[in-house]
């Protein structure tokens, strides 16, 4: 073996091991866990994000606060967003203590299971923590929002969420909540 070929082989070894999914587990009108494959590939800085957050235990207790029939679930307010300490009426509009990101589109669509990157407004680079899953395709979202990744198990409980009222999806009362979300490899 060249010396190069070993260096190579040994920084490959060296190096940490990519997060290849998560899982979260979810507690309230859905009880289950949703395993969710990330595409490290297709959006490398979203996917450390997500990871680094979950890592640090930052969506532990987040509740899905804006939950739309026939279209998605959204998640990941850990500024607003926990159920305990959290300001439901802000859940939302809050941001980790990390940078916003730049987008990272890809040609993925946006179907049933779908996992995408939610954003402030019609800024494309203001993603930071909020993520939402999808209940069925929305052509419209394509190549508009950063897609993260895709549920492999646990539709039925994604299906399960509780729904949110009106054209905001907003969730009245307890809404469900990411007891625990982990990194898997």
């Amino acid at each position: 073996m060249s010396m190069l070929k070993f260096a190579a082989a040994f920084a490959v070894m060296a190096s940490p091991a990519l997060a290849t999914g998560i899982q979260i587990e979810v507690e309230g009108e859905a009880n289950g866990t949703i395993t969710i494959d990330l595409f490290e590939d297709v959006a490398p800085a979203h996917v450390e994000r997500i990871t680094t957050l979950a890592s640090e235990g930052a969506y532990d207790g987040v509740v899905f606060h804006r939950v739309i029939d026939n279209f998605m679930a959204q998640t990941g307010d850990v500024k607003y967003g926990k159920l305990e300490g959290g300001n439901m009426g802000q859940a939302g509009t809050g941001n980790s203590s990390y940078p916003d990101l730049k987008q990272e589109f890809s040609d993925i669509k946006y179907e049933r299971g779908i996992v995408g990157m939610a954003r402030k407004g019609y800024s494309v680079d203001t993603a930071n923590a909020q993520f939402f899953i999808m209940f069925t395709q929305y052509p419209s979202l394509n190549g508009q929002y950063t897609v993260i990744g895709e549920v492999t198990e646990g539709m039925d409980v994604v299906d399960a969420i509780k729904r949110g009222k009106g054209a905001n999806g907003a969730v009245i009362g307890q809404p469900d909540v990411m007891k625990k979300v982990t990194v898997i490899e």
